[in-house]
């Protein structure tokens, strides 16, 4: 029986709801990695005609994730990046992001931005799912088609976004 979004989001809100901290995101990364191996979900969810480049599948009204997916048909490089005031779990199903994790060496203020360097890059497969944490700065690099799910812990459409330059 394949793995619905009904269920996804129901066993993501009952890992928050059982731990709001890190034990749960990290169970929710599991959630997702069991989403990305079922080829029905991707099928029905991760398509272009609804997911170019993103889509919020999924809204929690209580706790205020989301479920969203994403589909690059074509080379996406990301520039560093954080997720505001919320945390991200992103989860890759189909192609490969090469994902880069930034350090900050020098703090923002007013109007500057804050400056980063690189630290460690991987690369996420098929399967894989990752948390990151409110301030965690990091790029995605994908130059195939690539889908993917990513849990957002607010609406992305509605946080403000930190100004950050790579060094």
């Amino acid at each position: 029986m394949a793995y619905t979004l009904e269920q996804l989001s129901s066993d993501i809100r009952a890992a928050l709801k059982a731990d709001p901290g890190q034990g749960g995101k990290q169970a929710v990364c599991g959630l997702v990695s069991k989403a990305l191996r079922d080829e029905a979900f991707v099928a029905q969810h991760l398509t272009a005609e609804q997911c170019k480049p993103r889509k919020v599948l999924y809204e929690d009204p209580e706790l205020g994730f989301c479920v969203c997916g994403h589909v690059y048909e074509k080379p996406a490089h990301g520039s560093p990046h954080d997720h505001g005031s919320s945390w991200a779990i992103y989860g890759v199903a189909v192609g490969d992001t090469e994902m880069t994790d930034w350090r900050i060496v020098q703090p923002g203020t007013g109007e500057q931005p804050s400056l980063v360097v690189p630290e460690k890059s991987y690369v996420m497969k098929p399967g894989d799912a990752h948390f990151y944490d409110v301030g965690v700065v990091h790029s995605p690099k994908r130059d195939t088609l690539t889908k993917l799910i990513r849990i957002e812990g607010a609406n992305l459409d509605r946080i403000k976004r930190s100004n950050i330059k790579a060094a």
